[in-house]
């Protein structure tokens, strides 16, 4: 495969707006947020595991999801995680500052963020966007 273009990137993201909602290409794509409390899978209590939307890679196990209250789907550690080692995701941390201040943005191809107020014993709350997930009801 050659380098990455200009014309490679925009004929990708004409490939994702073929294959993704409206709303599922401005969040995973764009970066974009959707509103608090409106999201599909903010109140879902079912077993099973939440996927990215994109390239289907199990990203949460309902298991370790809780009701932050904040809006968002809330998470206390990835799928794959032991203890805090990540080595095992399918996510990739990196630093964000949109928030207006320092935070860790997660990304696979949707977006969230991560924070430290979460419950014990990770103590961090992922919390993401319920249009850039699929949920696999069944064991998680």
């Amino acid at each position: 495969t050659g380098p990455f273009t200009k014309q490679a990137g925009a004929a990708a993201a004409k490939d994702w707006e073929k294959k993704l909602t409206p709303e599922q290409f401005y969040v995973t794509q764009e970066n974009g947020t959707e509103p608090p409390f409106s999201g599909i899978y903010l109140n879902n209590t079912e077993s099973g595991i939440y996927c990215c939307v994109c390239c289907n890679a199990p990203l949460f196990s309902s298991e370790k999801k809780y009701n932050s209250g904040t809006g968002w789907p809330s998470f206390s550690e990835a799928y794959g995680t032991c203890g805090r080692d990540e080595s095992n995701t399918n996510i990739r941390r990196r630093p964000d500052n949109s928030l207006g201040s320092t935070g860790t943005e997660v990304v696979c191809k949707q977006v969230c963020h991560v924070f430290d107020d979460g419950p014990t014993p990770s103590g961090q709350r992922f919390c993401i966007n319920s249009v850039s997930l699929n949920f696999k009801p069944g064991s998680s």
